[in-house]
Parts: C-alpha cells; sequence; structure tokens
C-alpha cells in the first residue's frame, strides 16, 4: 500500500509539468511531505512545481538525489484527482506531464497570500462633515463590520477615492491588509427556485434523488429549446449543495455565463465561481485554492474547469452536451464530456448531459441502457415551438452580391413594423471567405497554411482562421500583379451586415461573432444589451445558437442551411441537425409564437427533411443505422494519427513507415487507412499527414496504439499526436 506520508529524507518519486516521460527521484523535504503534496524541486539550474505521486524508485545514485525545495501552501492533490489524471492519460495517450499542466492552470499556486488594502469604519470622528465624507460614513455604518476596497466603497458611497484617503488620515475609516483568496460567499440552496411543470418536477426529483444516493449514474436530460432544462438541473444542483458537496456546471461558450449567472444568484443568493479563459489571473488563482479548501461551492466553466481540485464534488453538468467546443483540439485533445463521465465514475459522483439535441454517442448510450433518459416535451409557459419552413433559392432571382431572399426580407420586415427581432444566421466569420484575383483568378492563400484568407473588414485585413495569421488587404494581385481587381467572393456575416443594414435602413443591426470583440467580457455585456432590445436585427455565427434567451425574437433566417451538408466528415449530417434546430430554437421563446425560416437548395435533401419534419427520434435512428452498418462511432471506435514537421518528405516518410508496421493494430484487429495529406495539409508551416485507424467496439485500441506508435522515433522536428475519438479531420 502506497505510504500516505513521508518523513524527512525518504525517497518521494515526484511528477512535473516538464515534458518529461516519468517522475522523478528526490528526497522529502524537512518536516516531510504528505502524498499528493505541491511541491517546488530542482530541475538542472531550474525550479520546477511538481506533486509527490508516490515513494520513489531508487535507481539512482542515493547520494546524487536532491531534496524538495519546499512544500507548498496548497492542500495536497486527492487520491481521486491522480487517478482521475492517470486514467485520463491512458485514454487519450498523453503523457503524464501534460495531465498534470491542465491540473495546475493557476498562477503563483506557491506564492505566500496575496494581500489587498480594505476599509472599515473606525473609531474617530472626521474633524470637519463634508456631504462625501457622510455619505462614506453612513454606507459604513450600514454595512456594520464589513470591509471593502477602495474602488468599492468610492463607487458605492457615490465618492473619489481621495475623500476615503483623507478620513483614513484621521481615523475615522481604518484601512486594513485582507487576503485575496477569500471564499466564495455561501450558497442557499433552500431558497425557493421557479414553480415548475408537472415534466420539469418528474425530472428535476428524479436527478435530485439521484445525487442524494451518492452514487455514479449519468443522465441525458433531452428538452426541446426552450423547456426549462436550466431550471431542472438547477434544482440538482440545490439537492448536491444541500448534501454538502460541490457542484459543476460546464458551459460550451463563455458569452452563455452573463445570463446565467443571474439566473444562478436568482436561486441561491450569491454569486459562484467562474473558471473560464476571460477570468483575470488574480480571479483563477483564487478560484483554484477555494475549489481546493471547499469553499467555492459551485463553479461555472469552460471545458477546463473539469481539472480543478475539488474537494467533494457531487454533480456535473455538461449543459449543450452535442456542442463540438467540448472537444479539446489542441495540445491534449480530450473530450470534456467524456471526462466529467469518467471523473463522476471515480468520485461517486452524478453526471448531467442537457441538450435539446443530443449527440448521437450520448442518444445511443440511452437507448443501451447505459444512461438514463429523461425528456421535456413542450416549451415553459406560454412559448411554443417555433414553425418550420424553407426558402427554395434554386427559385429565387437573386444578383450576385445579394444572399438574402426576397421572401426572408418580407418575413423580416413583418417583424420589424410590430417591434419584434430577427435574426439572420451564417456560420462563416468574416466579411467574405475567399478573395479573387478577378484577372487571373488567384485566391489569396495564408503563407503559414493551405487555407484560404478570409477577409475581415473591421480590421481591414485578411486573416488566417487556421493560425490567426493576418495580411493588410492587397489592391494588387500576388499573382499577376493586376493593380484594382481584387474582389471578395462569398458572404460571412460582416456582408451579411452590411446587406442587412442596405435592406433594413431603419433597423438597429447587430452582428455577433465571436472575433468582433476584444475581450469576452465585451462580447457577454453586446449580448445582454441585444437581450434587452438592443438590436432589431441579429446577424450571428453558431455562437447565437448555443442557449441564448432572446425574448423579443420571432424570426430566425438561415442564410445557408446547406453549407454544413458538404464534405465528408461522417458527422456533417448530425452537426447540421443539431445547428439548425438550435438556431430555430432561438425563435418565439416567449409569449410572441416564433419562425424559421431556411434558405437551401435542397430542399428535398433527407436532412433538411429531418429538421423541417421535426421526427428526432426518426432522424437519430435511421442515423444510427448507417453508422453501425459502416461500423463508425458510436458503433466502432476510431483514433486519428496526426503527423507534422517543416519538410514534407520527412513527414510522409514517417507515415509510411507506421502504414507497413502495423503488426500491433492487426493483432486485435484494427484496420489502417492512409497515410494522406491532411485536409488542411499545412498550418503554421508544418506540414499535414493523417493515418485513420478503424477497429471494432469492444477493442482495447489505447495500448494496441501505443505499441505501433512506439515502433518509430520521432527525429528533429516531427511531431506525433494521437486523436482518440476524433471529433473533425481537418
Amino acid at each position: 500500500m502506497t505510504p500516505s506520508f513521508y518523513d524527512e529524507g525518504a525517497l518521494v518519486a515526484v511528477l512535473t509539468t516538464q515534458p518529461l516521460d516519468r517522475a522523478l527521484d528526490y528526497r522529502a523535504p524537512e518536516g516531510g511531505c504528505h502524498l499528493g503534496a505541491f511541491v517546488e524541486v530542482p530541475l538542472g539550474p531550474r525550479k520546477v512545481l511538481g506533486v509527490v505521486w508516490g515513494p520513489g524508485k531508487g535507481d539512482y545514485d542515493y547520494a546524487k538525489v536532491r531534496s524538495v525545495l519546499r512544500v507548498l501552501d496548497a492542500a495536497p492533490m486527492r487520491d481521486e484527482m491522480r487517478s482521475f489524471l492517470e486514467k485520463a492519460a491512458v485514454y487519450t495517450l498523453t503523457p503524464m506531464p501534460a495531465m498534470l499542466r491542465l491540473a495546475t492552470r493557476a498562477p503563483g499556486l506557491g506564492d505566500p497570500p496575496s494581500m489587498r488594502k480594505v476599509y472599515r469604519r473606525g473609531e474617530a470622528e472626521p474633524d470637519r462633515m463634508t456631504d462625501a465624507r457622510r455619505r462614506v460614513l453612513e454606507f459604513l455604518g450600514e454595512y456594520g463590520d464589513l470591509a471593502f476596497t477602495l474602488k468599492e466603497l468610492a463607487e458605492l458611497s457615490g465618492v473619489t477615492s481621495s475623500v476615503i484617503k483623507g478620513l483614513v488620515k484621521q481615523g475615522a475609516v481604518a484601512e486594513e491588509d485582507s487576503p485575496r483568496d477569500l471564499p466564495f460567499p455561501p450558497m442557499d440552496p433552500s431558497r425557493p427556485g421557479k414553480a415548475l411543470t408537472d415534466d420539469q418536477a418528474r425530472a428535476s426529483s428524479h436527478i435530485a434523488g439521484a445525487v442524494r444516493s451518492e452514487a455514479y449514474g449519468t443522465t441525458l436530460l433531452r428538452g426541446v429549446t426552450g423547456s426549462g432544462k436550466t431550471e431542472v438541473y438547477l434544482e440538482a444542483v440545490a439537492a448536491c449543495l444541500a448534501s454538502g458537496r460541490q457542484a459543476l456546471v460546464l458551459l460550451p461558450e463563455i458569452a452563455l455565463t452573463a445570463e446565467f449567472l443571474k439566473r444562478v444568484e436568482e436561486r441561491f443568493g450569491a454569486r459562484p465561481a467562474e473558471w473560464h479563459s476571460g477570468a483575470t489571473m488574480t480571479e483563477r488563482r483564487r478560484i483554484w485554492r477555494m475549489v481546493g479548501q471547499g469553499n467555492a461551492q459551485l463553479v461555472i466553466g469552460a471545458r477546463s474547469a473539469l481539472f480543478l481540485p475539488y474537494q467533494n464534488l457531487g454533480l456535473i453538468v455538461v449543459d449543450e452536451e452535442h456542442d463540438t467546443s467540448y472537444k479539446q483540439e489542441e495540445g491534449v485533445l480530450y473530450n470534456a464530456r467524456d471526462m466529467a463521465v469518467l471523473r463522476a465514475s471515480l468520485l461517486g459522483a452524478q453526471v448531467v448531459l442537457a441538450s435539446a439535441t443530443p449527440s448521437l454517442e450520448s442518444w445511443a448510450n440511452a437507448e443501451s441502457g447505459k444512461y438514463t433518459r429523461l425528456d421535456l416535451e413542450a416549451r415553459f409557459g406560454p412559448a411554443v415551438m417555433p414553425t418550420m419552413a424553407t426558402i427554395d433559392m434554386r427559385a429565387e432571382k437573386l444578383p450576385s452580391n445579394r444572399w438574402v431572399s426576397e421572401e426572408l426580407k418580407r418575413a423580416v420586415n413583418q417583424r420589424l413594423e410590430r417591434g419584434e427581432q430577427a435574426m439572420l444566421f451564417l456560420n462563416r466569420r468574416g466579411y467574405a471567405p475567399i478573395t479573387l484575383c478577378r484577372a487571373c483568378g488567384h485566391q489569396v492563400g495564408c503563407d503559414q497554411c493551405d487555407a484560404r484568407m478570409v477577409e475581415h473588414r473591421f480590421l481591414k485585413r485578411l486573416m488566417c482562421h487556421q493560425c490567426g495569421e493576418t495580411k493588410p488587404m492587397p489592391t494588387v494581385c500576388p499573382s499577376c500583379e493586376a493593380e484594382d481587381r481584387m474582389a471578395p467572393v462569398g458572404p460571412g456575416v460582416e456582408r451579411l451586415g452590411e446587406e442587412a443594414v442596405e435592406l433594413f435602413p431603419e433597423a438597429r443591426v447587430a452582428v455577433l461573432s465571436s472575433d468582433m470583440y476584444g475581450s469576452a467580457r465585451a462580447l457577454k455585456a453586446e449580448i445582454e444589451t441585444i437581450a434587452e432590445g438592443g438590436a432589431d436585427v441579429i446577424i450571428g455565427t453558431q455562437l447565437v445558437a448555443k442557449g441564448h434567451n432572446f425574448p423579443s425574437l420571432t424570426l430566425v433566417g438561415v442564410i445557408d442551411a446547406d453549407l454544413g451538408l458538404q464534405g465528408s466528415d461522417l458527422r456533417a449530417a448530425e452537426r447540421t441537425f443539431q445547428l439548425m434546430r438550435q438556431v430555430a430554437g432561438r425563435a418565439g421563446r416567449a409569449e410572441k409564437p416564433g419562425t424559421a425560416l431556411l434558405q437551401t437548395y435542397q430542399p428535398e435533401h433527407p436532412v433538411i427533411r429531418a429538421i423541417l419534419a421535426g421526427d428526432e427520434e426518426g432522424f437519430w435512428r435511421a442515423e444510427a443505422a448507417q453508422r453501425e452498418a459502416a461500423g463508425v462511432p458510436p458503433y466502432g471506435r476510431m483514433a486519428g494519427i496526426i503527423l507534422s514537421g517543416p519538410d514534407v518528405a520527412q513527414v510522409f516518410d514517417l507515415a509510411n513507415a507506421l502504414a507497413r508496421n502495423t503488426g500491433p493494430l492487426q493483432r486485435v484487429g484494427a484496420q489502417v487507412f492512409g497515410p494522406a495529406p491532411a485536409p488542411i495539409a499545412r498550418v503554421r508551416g508544418r506540414h499535414r499527414v493523417r493515418l485513420l485507424v478503424k477497429a471494432g467496439k469492444g477493442v482495447a485500441l489505447q495500448s494496441a496504439i501505443a505499441q505501433w506508435v512506439g515502433q518509430v522515433r520521432l527525429k528533429g522536428d516531427l511531431r506525433l499526436a494521437v486523436d482518440i475519438d476524433p471529433q473533425s479531420f481537418y
């Protein structure tokens, strides 16, 4: 049995965040250290972060073993968390140091507690009373012994900071040092929630009962858009908090958090911890520490919140569980939905997967009885599902620079006359996807990638959506040097926004795209403004399909419903179905009924017909039958191997060597396809080659792949990444 404490001088194995192939032996420091302790250790001339992972191996000259420098002031990593990281590493074929980096993504973990100045009522009275001074003292008097930061106190009492500093000099206000990393305010699960419908009450009672059982289980909560899934799982959160355990709600998009946080605060009387890329470094450090101490009861976060050091996690909600942004496509390649299920199974916690349009994987798991399935069939309150129809673009006579049909234009005008909002949806960022020379046909591509550059007119530049490289808009063709012949081809949301301004000159037009706002906070603020009626026509990408509630929105027009049906992605039909149903679901979420109009050149396509019919079960059954016949996920296993390097010949040589030596894969009955250039064959100057591995559902694929790729040695700048259960094939 692994000891839980190591005395001074004992050999301990320390896993560091550095790219090494194993844990390193060190001597336990003065005072000893616990298993799981966060420590600082010497590595060459540097000091690096690590975690005590177990006893040392002792296969190194003891006299040369160096000592742990210090134990950090943080709760040791729990057994459950170490087990989760190890199992996730085995499943995704990721080196352990990379997994540990995911679990330590907060700055200054080893720093002593950070302090800040706070202000409260002092003992003395000021020598002279002014109106501003009175406001400060009365405000502090109202709040008794509570302390405020200088900025908070100045804003709340409506004075400048110099007024407060003057009162400090006179002793009327006391200035004190206080730790920055304070616990989050307690949440009150006994506060009454919203009145639930019978459907909602049944679902919430079932999930709350499962949470109270403190056993593992996964529930697929499928509810039509606007059916009140959030209220149902907030009741599960309440049950979890009431039992003294922590809860985590994962959201696919940071812009969703503003409205959601308000609902949480109304329900529980306090704001939860927020973990995502928009959080400041100070906030991240505070959340990481408070979660580990049990002083953050509820975390709302992006996929990486799954790797926080929870002390007693009882519930994980994955909202919009079908969303592709839960798959991390760089660094550690993992799917947060699947990892949530893994972590909960180790904790004896419940998982709720919530979606109006579940992923086929979750649908199949519910069909097979692996997951419990609960359905909400009706919209909440007076709201009803939108009516849906197609506009056959083959019958429209539009000029080449127009994308909004006459029928859609009339429908938008009707909404504007009634004071309602309309949304035009196009899943394409930027102004135009292609910039073409009308003289020679040259299309402007990225210098670093094999991808066309997208015009972003608000930036006045071309941008590569693969690597982020930008360059000025050319006035001269880079190929034939013809002047003023460069032209934008096809629409992006910025160009659609221009068209909307021309078509609806009296309307307030807002373009919502993630890359048009300098920060996540600015984007959240804009969405709040629109929800409160700050725009008449909303132009948006898939960002707007994700859970937003615009009460006045009664019309959704999809500009190009065929966009996702192109290409050979095995999930193309599923994703198009999900996206169209989700976008349509933005309409008519309040009292007024909604309409969704889909512009399409293929109105008879089976996916378009399934969207209109609303026969979700029929669509899933047909899609499942096709996938099962082909032996692909979720009825088979797949893995992508991505090889990359600056020299295309070297990359192909390595790929061919793998393709010739597939013994370990053949032994488990797996097939290998490729090598072939990736669809985007060069990204950031690196040539990319893919192989695809396909195997039966019950095959132990990871161990076979580990043996297979272990046959080749990566030389120089060659890299190999393994993507288990790939979601995209770019």
